[in-house]
């Protein structure tokens, strides 16, 4: 099967445009030809017939003045005269018969044959009374001869006028289906060469979010199923290298977790003193290795957390939820944290319903409340307001504790990045809520956002953001 490239695809849809286009311009160009020629040669035509009837009926009335006056004064000059005028007249009437108007008929020939008889009698000296109809013959059939020219005079533009509206209909008709078609090559094109494009940037858009599961089909150009090819083969290189991502950190902390489980034995056998009792200096150094190895499994824990989230940030399901129940839900998961802290939360949402994913959101919202409690100081209030900006929810988590320092403000979405200011109250905490946040963020194709407050103004004013559909 023969398939043809983005470019050829390109050029061949140009090149059937400009034949249609170049149809319809070659076509209105002959039609204009044949029109002006069409017009060119009735407009002399008639030209023609108007000036031969013209002058015939000018030399009509010279050939009746001088065929009267030497009925009266019998001169010879006058004679000649009149048969230079009748001469004149049977040159006019030649080109009246050579012209074929059929609307003249035997006009011309009775003209001839009406001078003729007039001329014989003038040489023969023939009676006026026999003469005089003879000359009302003439001037008779020159009424006629004009009446009839400009008959067919008006016919010609009646018909030619006629013949120029039905041109214009035939452009008309040519220029639309040429238009027409060239558009309906432009809507082929455009589905053709858009529709791989579409297929190749959703297809990017997926290996952006991690979705390794869907395999890169592109149809359409050659050069563009290859692109979609190579992109397979970069999912496929990818799934892999997460894979062994995910496998490497589940054997390194799997690894870590046994000898931390021995030393963390071990350590509970000197602070019990099993093997003996400790001096002070002992107990100070077995107290610093409890620390550390407590510390160490957290941050292993952790990362083992961040790595599980960003796997689930993979898997979207939408469901439809109310903005109160949700924001109820994630204040009852920390109620007895709350209390211990002696803290207030107000939750402000409007009463609506929106197709969202509810995990993902609660855990980033659980996320946020942890940190403000924690910050907080005892009997602070904190506030999670929700609201909806055109189709994007927007849910700020506002406390009342020391803040974000400016040089933290860049860094402290970055996995183990703690701020420097310390909390009212004693917590354990490893630095990653922030980064989990962002991965569900970003999985959902939305953000989180640190609002600075400027002045003296106190506290951490943490915003998600993430579309929503009714």
């Amino acid at each position: 099967m023969i398939r043809i490239s983005f470019r050829q695809s390109m050029l061949a849809g140009f090149l059937i445009i400009t034949v249609l286009l170049s149809w319809a311009a070659v076509r209105s160009w002959l039609v204009l030809e044949q029109f002006v020629e069409q017009s060119r040669r009735g407009s002399e035509q008639a030209l023609q017939l108007s000036a031969s009837i013209q002058e015939l009926a000018e030399r009509t009335v010279a050939i009746e003045r001088s065929a009267r006056q030497f009925m009266v004064l019998s001169d010879p000059a006058l004679l000649r005269r009149f048969d230079e005028n009748v001469a004149h007249c049977l040159t006019a009437v030649a080109r009246l018969e050579s012209m074929s108007v059929d609307v003249l008929g035997q006009l011309p020939e009775n003209w001839r044959v009406v001078s003729e008889s007039l001329s014989q009698g003038l040489h023969q000296s023939v009676s006026q009374n026999e003469l005089l109809p003879l000359l009302s013959q003439l001037a008779e059939i020159n009424n006629t001869l004009d009446l009839r020219g400009k008959g067919w005079i008006k016919e010609q533009n009646t018909r030619m006028f006629s013949e120029l509206e039905s041109n214009r209909l035939h452009l008309t008709w040519l220029v639309t289906v040429a238009v027409f078609g060239a558009f309906l090559v432009a809507l082929a094109m455009s589905w053709w060469l858009t529709r791989p494009i579409e297929s190749l940037e959703q297809s990017i858009e997926h290996l952006g979010e991690s979705r390794f599961d869907e395999p890169v089909v592109v149809r359409g150009p050659a050069d563009l199923r290859r692109v979609g090819r190579r992109l397979d083969w970069l999912r496929r290189r990818l799934s892999e290298l997460e894979s062994d991502r995910e496998r490497t950190l589940r054997h390194v902390s799997h690894e870590l977790k046994t000898p931390l489980t021995a030393l963390r034995e071990g350590i509970a056998l000197l602070q019990e003193e099993v093997v003996g009792v400790l001096d002070g200096s002992q107990q100070e150094v077995v107290d610093i290795l409890h620390h550390n190895v407590m510390t160490l499994q957290m941050h292993i824990e952790s990362l083992l957390q961040l790595n599980a989230a960003s796997f689930e940030a993979r898997n979207i399901h939408f469901k439809p939820v109310s903005l109160n129940t949700l924001l109820a839900d994630v204040v009852q998961g920390r109620e007895l944290h709350i209390q211990a802290r002696q803290l207030s939360v107000l939750s402000e949402a409007p009463a609506l319903t929106r197709m969202l994913d509810v995990e993902k959101l609660q855990v980033a919202l659980d996320n946020l409340l942890s940190n403000a409690i924690d910050f907080s100081p005892e009997g602070g209030v904190i506030r999670l307001q929700a609201e909806l900006v055109e189709n994007t929810l927007r849910i700020a988590c506002i406390d009342q504790g020391p803040g974000i320092a400016a040089e933290d403000a860049e860094r402290i979405f970055e996995p183990f990045v703690q701020g420097s200011r310390a909390a009212p109250a004693p917590r354990r905490g490893s630095g990653v809520g922030l980064s989990i946040v962002r991965e569900l963020m970003k999985a959902m194709g939305g953000r989180v956002l640190l609002i600075q407050s400027g002045g003296n103004s106190r506290g951490a004013n943490f915003r998600i953001e993430v579309p929503c559909d009714r």
